[in-house]
């Protein structure tokens, strides 16, 4: 068997998450699907995470194995043919037999994207927000205590199957852009509902609802409770997934 690599984006206002599931349509399973029947034999892939309902993808990195030679360049041809028009394949790279896309990650990005005005075209994908309810540099101060906490309990959704809440945040702050907001943030690895939690609970510093201590209170008490509602799924995209270059074969 050979293992590869596979790069896709994807709009995830249609999919219920990324991750397989019975009675609803997922981008693994659409994925999968079209792999099948281009390469004419059932796929099983392994992606580098989950995303959540409605949750986008800029880069989504999976991995599949297969027992033959293909020519990589036709078949992203013929999967984007047949892939709904809201997935995309960008490469296929041929990687070491035991290269895994969500165990060899270094690490995350994502970025929640927010915008102060109406737009038909990006209702989708961004978060529309109304600009004087918001203090970014509160934000941002909080934002950077982030990066002084490794448990985030508080911003995990509860009764998940990980063994710990640790994560290790590189970088987390609010970047003003020509259209909004963007809220960056990369770590080693993200819980379930990690970064729509933190994004609400700035939110709420932002609103004047909760000084920084206290959003800091908040990360120590290790209660989800405690911190904010999620911010709603539709500005929330991956962006970026690291891997050691010793992985690839080309």
């Amino acid at each position: 068997m050979k293992r590869y690599f596979i790069y896709l984006s994807y709009n995830g206002t249609n999919y219920h998450g990324w991750q397989t599931q019975p009675n609803a349509i997922t981008v693994q399973e659409t994925l999968e699907n079209a792999l099948a029947t281009v390469l004419r034999q059932k796929i099983e892939i392994t992606g580098a995470g989950r995303t959540d309902t409605a949750v986008h993808a800029e880069q989504m990195i999976a991995h599949f194995d297969f027992p033959e030679n293909f020519d990589a360049e036709n078949t992203i041809i013929s999967l984007n043919s047949l892939l709904p028009a809201d997935i995309a394949i960008r490469r296929i790279i041929p990687v070491k037999p035991d290269a895994h896309t969500r165990f060899d990650a270094l690490s995350r990005r994502y970025e929640y994207r927010i915008s102060f005005e109406k737009n038909p075209f990006k209702q989708d994908t961004v978060c529309r927000m109304f600009r004087s309810n918001l203090d970014f540099e509160q934000m941002n101060k909080a934002a950077q205590k982030l990066l002084n906490y490794s448990d985030f309990t508080s911003f995990s959704k509860l009764h998940t199957d990980v063994k710990t809440n640790n994560c290790k945040i590189a970088q987390a702050e609010w970047i003003e852009t020509s259209e909004g907001w963007t809220f960056v943030i990369e770590a080693d690895r993200f819980l379930r509902n990690m970064v729509r939690a933190i994004v609400g609970t700035l939110f709420e510093v932002g609103r004047g609802k909760i000084s920084v201590e206290q959003f800091c209170e908040i990360i120590e008490k290790k209660n989800r409770s405690l911190a904010g509602t999620s911010a709603p799924a539709q500005g929330l995209f991956l962006v970026n997934v690291n891997y050691p270059q010793t992985l690839f074969l080309d």
